[in-house]
């Protein structure tokens, strides 16, 4: 038998170090501990450990560290020919353009209710839209969201510490419009000097678009040299960053 779960009885206790996660053999890989809260302390801990929670509903918080876990080099973000088509039209079409934080609270919960398939409920539960929302209000967690004629057609949030992005969930009303906010995080992420997003969990999805796994040992170590480096100064789109993908904004 392996040993019992770490049981987290107040929000002071630390979590348990990532190597002693759940390994593969096991029903839930990469699991670490559970209980305790969403407290913005308990947050900002976990993600400076690569550690980030993830629970249904009836259960208490669970906290977990993949490995492999999935990371998304910004260099290596594919740009396909029909991508590429969608966003030259998108950034030459007046009424198109990419916000950040302008709507995190659509945003956040888009995420948590819109429909996937073969995914019934959603993790994304109303205590974890709160804790989010509470370190959105903080600075920390931001969105990228695809605006059409006054309309929010999709978007993705996730978490920015020192020059790391951990990516949580995205969302599309309409086709693409997760894949043109993806690609504008791309493009910032490339500006400001940020070179990789965390995708926590392997999906074909993200595999298509450049995303692979690593050694989680790998991950930690670009973790130690990026989460305590200078903060981004501005969460601001501006359309001359689509030219970090080869993008021409229009004049």
């Amino acid at each position: 038998m392996g040993l019992p779960l770490p049981w987290l009885d107040d929000d002071h206790t630390p979590l348990p170090p990532p190597s002693s996660a759940l390994g593969r053999a096991s029903q839930a890989p990469g699991l670490l501990a559970a209980g305790g809260h969403l407290t913005l302390a308990r947050l900002h801990e976990a993600y400076r450990k690569g550690i980030f929670p993830w629970y249904s509903q009836g259960q208490p918080v669970l906290w977990w560290s993949p490995d492999p876990r999935m990371v998304l080099p910004v260099n290596e973000f594919r740009l396909h020919r029909s991508l590429r088509k969608t966003l030259q039209r998108f950034i030459g079409t007046p009424g198109c353009e990419i916000r950040v934080d302008s709507a995190f609270s659509d945003v956040i919960q888009a995420c948590a209710y819109s429909p996937r398939d073969g995914q019934d409920g959603t993790w994304i539960l109303p205590a974890m839209q709160q804790a989010y929302f509470v370190w959105h209000e903080a600075g920390t967690v931001h969105s990228f969201e695809t605006w059409v004629d006054g309309e929010l057609v999709g978007g993705l949030y996730g978490v920015g510490l020192g020059r790391m992005f951990f990516g949580e969930s995205m969302f599309s009303r309409r086709t693409d419009a997760s894949k043109i906010a993806l690609a504008a995080l791309v493009c910032f992420c490339r500006s400001q000097c940020i070179g990789l997003v965390d995708c926590q969990q392997n999906t074909s999805h993200l595999a298509s678009l450049g995303a692979r796994e690593v050694p989680r040992s790998e991950f930690l170590c670009h973790l130690a040299a990026t989460v305590d480096a200078e903060p981004v100064r501005s969460w601001t789109y501006h359309e001359s960053m689509w030219t970090q993908l080869g993008l021409r904004p229009t004049p």
